[in-house]
């Protein structure tokens, strides 16, 4: 399902999390948001660019990061280490 955000039409009313500005996990066929769901106040969706997956080097160093090893195929059923 993708994710949508949503802030106050206008920047001096509504609460603070429509103020600034919340994220909402809606199905495609969901009709958009129009008042914020804690305040009432009038809320427009705000277009951003989609997330496009990642990439493996990415995952390679998000995974370092974490303390974990990757495995770097060298035969058919051997692996080693990379660190």
């Amino acid at each position: 399902m993708p994710v949508y955000v949503y802030e106050a039409k206008n920047a001096a009313s509504g609460c603070d999390k429509c103020r600034g500005g919340f994220e909402i996990m809606q199905s495609i066929k969901d009709e958009r948001l129009t008042k914020c769901p804690e305040c009432g106040a009038d809320i427009i969706r705000v277009i951003q660019a989609p997330g496009l997956g990642s990439s493996k080097t990415d995952l390679h160093y998000r995974a370092k990061r974490a303390g974990f090893h990757t495995l770097k195929r060298v035969s058919k059923g051997e692996y080693e280490k990379m660190y």
